[in-house]
Formats: structure tokens, sequence, C-alpha cells
């Protein structure tokens, strides 16, 4: 079963790659969504497909890439329409 899931990431998350590397994490997972930055420093995704699939890649991102040190990521239900394929968005 398929399952959507918004994500604001905290934490030093910006300048330090965090958004491509989401991007290469979902792309190699076959997750479909889209990963921006936030004005706030915050890091905006949502990420859709198979349950385990999402699971892990929420985990992976609260490790993020080695220049990143990712303080919270908070996942909620996400119910507004996703397209195929994952997109890295203009900051927001």
């Amino acid at each position: 079963m398929n399952i959507v899931r918004h994500l604001i990431i905290s934490g030093r998350v910006q300048g330090v790659g965090y958004r491509a590397w989401v991007a290469a994490q979902a792309e190699k997972r076959r997750l479909d969504g889209w990963v921006r930055n936030r004005t706030d420093g915050r890091v905006e995704a949502v990420v859709s497909g198979a349950e385990d699939v999402v699971r892990d890649f929420l985990f992976a991102c609260h490790v993020g890439p080695r220049m990143a040190s990712v303080k919270r990521v908070e996942a909620t239900p996400y119910e507004g329409l996703v397209a195929r394929g994952f997109q890295v968005l203009p900051t927001f």
C-alpha cells in the first residue's frame, strides 16, 4: 500500500547539499514527490511510495548527508496530489 508523507526537516540542512541528497535518496528508492528549501531555514518535502520504502527513506532523512546536522524530521500524512517522479523545487 502506498502512503504519502509531508516532511519538515530542521537543523543545519541548507547550504550542505541536503536537497540534492534527498532527491538522490528518493530517486534511488523510486519514490515520487518533491523537496525545497524554506525561507525559515528548514527543508520541506513530500514523498509518496510503498509504506516500508517511505519508512526507510524517513529513517535516512534523520541522518542526511555528511555535512548536515539534522535536529528534527516532522512527518505527517499529506492529502494533496503528487506527480510522478521526484523534483527539486525553488525555495518557498
